[in-house]
């Protein structure tokens, strides 16, 4: 018997020869759920006609199913958090997946909006929680310092649900039907599920080196948050209206602007892509750099978004930061949350997607009372303030410009 190793349960030093390839293994599941969620959001978007056919429901009724899962995300977030804070991340993930692909068959089998809409409001429940516990298990299961590129791997995850998942969802649902794809997102959601309930250790959810921010600070964490909360209602302020801000204000044709639209998605996949090396290196000017690089992209849509060249420019410019902006308050919650780190992330995806919810709103509103070229006006300006904000912080005494962080600020132990 190895000296020291008498007291360790039964199959551990199998754990640990395997110890390895299962952290990896995980983290895949983890992204492929990043993934599988984000398509299920979004997927009824591009469905939209289908299933208001099938039900026999107006497109608008279809429309709330989008709002509605925003909405439920934003308010669910926090409360869920908290009520599931002293749960194993193992025992959480695992119910998570399992309503997703528990909803996602009751939605296959949908014979009512209401039951539709039930079974939509199931899997939002679960996506408001999952963003939150997803983030500390994903870092900690590999060292401190490469963070941002787990971080990043998961926004590409989510980024590919729109540039891929969206676009085969609705082709799949053009060719079979509708519930085609929504029972491939079950099928996706239980590959997801078997993995990690049988790959994650079941560990206490405040162990680990991701389970509270590597330097808490309230003010940064304050910062942080309402500087997410201002981009995500200007983004979604004119993104909400961008197909007929390029139908009407650029002059592109239909099939043109189905094809921008897949551009502006590549140029996001990319934003995050790069987004993801840079966060470990320079982790005090990634989000700075992204919310000033929507900043640009929306104003520039606004004053030359007349010219098809300089609307193509700019409307890649924004894709490029859309992105970056949330996995780059994500990583920066992982630092500055002032307490645990899932409920940062909680707060930090609620606030997002009330941002959403709020933006595509009010861009309704400019919509309704000038034209769709103040929508980017609008959104424009609301990212200016985000900037603001976060240049306010930092001239303030004892700002993240004063307190430069390092990977050698991390916890030494390996994830």
């Amino acid at each position: 018997m190895v000296t020291g190793q008498a007291a360790l349960p039964a199959g551990s030093a199998r754990w640990a020869r395997s110890a390895r390839w299962r952290g990896p293994a995980v983290l895949v599941a983890l992204t492929l759920a990043a993934f599988t969620f984000n398509t299920a959001e979004n997927l009824p978007i591009g469905l939209l006609e289908l299933i208001a056919e099938g039900l026999h429901v107006s497109l608008p009724s279809v429309g709330h199913l989008v709002a509605g899962y925003g909405v439920t995300v934003a308010v669910a977030s926090l409360p869920l958090a908290h009520f599931t804070r002293t749960m194993p991340r193992r025992h959480v993930l695992t119910a998570l997946l399992a309503a997703l692909v528990v909803s996602s068959l009751v939605a296959v089998l949908a014979d009512s909006y209401w039951l539709l809409l039930t079974a939509r409001l199931l899997t939002a429940f679960a996506q408001a929680l999952f963003w939150a516990v997803m983030g500390p298990v994903a870092v900690g299961l590999l060292r401190p310092g490469v963070r941002g590129r787990v971080v990043g791997a998961l926004s590409v995850a989510g980024s590919l649900a729109l540039v891929l998942g969206v676009p085969a969802g609705t082709w799949l649902g053009r060719q079979s039907g509708w519930q085609v794809p929504v029972a491939g997102v079950a099928a996706l959601g239980l590959i997801s599920l078997v993995t990690i309930a049988v790959l994650l250790p079941t560990s206490r959810p405040e162990e680990g080196h991701a389970a509270y921010g590597s330097a808490p600070d309230t003010r940064r964490f304050a910062t942080v948050l309402t500087a997410g909360i201002l981009s995500a209602t200007g983004a979604f302020a004119g993104y909400t209206y961008i197909v007929k801000f390029l139908s009407d204000v650029s002059g592109f044709s239909g099939s043109e602007v189905s094809a921008l639209f897949m551009a502006f998605g590549v140029a996001c996949l990319a934003g995050v892509s790069i987004t993801g090396v840079l966060l470990d290196r320079f982790p005090n000017s990634v989000l700075a750099t992204a919310v000033t690089t929507q900043a640009v992209g929306m104003l520039g849509l606004y004053a030359t978004g007349s010219d098809p060249v300089a609307a193509v420019v700019f409307l890649a410019l924004t894709g490029a930061a859309l992105g970056p902006v949330f996995m780059a308050t994500q990583n920066e919650m992982l630092h500055c949350a002032p307490g645990r780190t899932d409920m940062a992330l909680a707060a930090n995806s609620g606030g997002y997607n009330a941002g959403i919810a709020a933006g595509a709103a009010l861009g309704g509103l400019v919509l309704a009372l000038s034209d769709v070229r103040g929508t980017f006006l609008m959104g424009g300006l609301l990212t200016v303030a985000a900037c603001a904000v976060l240049l306010g912080e930092r001239l303030l005494p004892g700002g993240a410009a004063e307190k430069p962080r390092t990977g050698a600020e991390e916890p030494a132990e390996a994830g």
